[in-house]
């Protein structure tokens, strides 16, 4: 599981006590029919087939509606993926916004002003707001078997409003398969999968894959080290738990693998003091909202010292991916550039 932008701790002590609840035990039924003022969730959307809807998701189960879901709430990544496939929903939770108003990285392409906004940060999550949505689905993706961003403290109250669905992005399954589930889900949900944007899409992601296993061959032995920066710990993630990371592997990329991880199995958190304990020529290191960037780390000394980082080899990770065909085939793309440019330095 990635490091939440409130707590760069471990496993789910990232979960913290969820916030106030308010008077959402009446409000049980909710309607599905109800399209967004703003003009979220009508055009791609309408275009879904009439008739009982079921999914099931990576969870294992079985999620059904009695007609298509308009009223999509979902987990701001997982929304930003569905957007790429002409699917709109009508409210998200996550990372949305920055401190400054813009949109935040996991928003991708999203009007961020045309959604309603549940939450920003970790454990945040208003009921309230949500069951004034009239939401007939929820979805978003699972690290490890639970709901991501779905406050544990609400969980209860939250998921009985709507039907939820989940799609795996860690533990056993690669970037290859969630991207599919990704794409199966906003099928369901009305999106052409044979519309020329998203053939074009997934075919520039199969050529980035190939461009990927090209870079690796062309320039072997290149070590990458998976780094995340926060204020008191370095955190080093490990390949074998991270879809993305899971298939870079399979492309051919040599990942430096951290040797006593935190429970959950994700990364090794090490003091800034240890933070140089594993050499490697390349860093991707974390972009997401609330974790150090280059620009933070340049007077830590242990960091300056780093053989990547002396050599300029940083390139930015998108932590949590976008499950689009479209945002992943600009990782792969990103990557093959890092690896066929980098020297050897470790």
């Amino acid at each position: 599981m990635p490091k939440s932008r409130s707590s760069l701790l471990t496993r789910r002590g990232l979960i913290a006590a969820g916030g106030a609840l308010g008077l959402v035990a009446a409000l049980s039924a909710c309607g599905g029919a109800d399209k967004a003022k703003d003009g979220t969730g009508d055009a791609d959307n309408a275009a879904a087939a009439s008739g009982p809807w079921t999914f099931k998701d990576d969870l294992g189960k079985n999620v059904s509606a009695k007609s298509t879901p308009k009223n999509v709430v979902a987990f701001t990544g997982t929304a930003a993926a569905l957007y790429d496939y002409g699917v709109n929903v009508k409210g998200v939770f996550g990372p949305t916004k920055t401190a400054d108003g813009k949109p935040d990285v996991q928003a991708g392409s999203m009007d961020i002003s045309k959604v309603a906004i549940l939450g920003n940060v970790y454990d945040e999550f208003n009921v309230e707001k949500y069951a004034s949505l009239q939401p007939d689905l929820l979805v978003t993706n699972s690290w490890d078997g639970s709901y991501w961003y779905v406050p544990e403290a609400s969980k209860d109250k939250i998921l009985k409003l709507a039907p939820a669905a989940a799609i795996k992005v860690g533990g056993d399954v690669a970037m290859d398969q969630a991207l599919a589930r990704t794409a199966d889900l906003a099928k369901s949900l009305g999106a052409d999968m044979n519309a020329k944007k998203a053939v074009d899409a997934k075919a520039r992601f199969e050529a980035a894959a190939a461009k990927v296993r090209e870079a690796t061959k062309a320039n072997p032995g290149i070590k990458v080290l998976v780094g995340s920066g926060a204020a008191d710990l370095f955190y080093v993630s490990t390949p074998k738990t991270s879809a993305d990371l899971k298939y870079f592997q399979s492309l051919g990329v040599e990942f430096v693998t951290p040797q006593k991880l935190d429970e959950g199995g994700f990364f090794e958190s090490l003091s800034w003091e240890n933070a140089g304990k594993y050499k490697a020529d390349v860093i991707l290191l974390d972009n997401r909202t609330g974790t150090l960037q280059p620009k933070d780390l340049a007077a830590r000394p242990t960091w300056a010292e780093m053989p990547a980082v002396k050599a300029g080899q940083i390139t930015p990770r998108v932590t949590e991916p976008i499950y689009s065909y479209e945002k992943c085939a600009q990782l792969l793309e990103d990557l093959a550039k890092s690896i066929q440019g980098a020297k050897k330095v470790s």
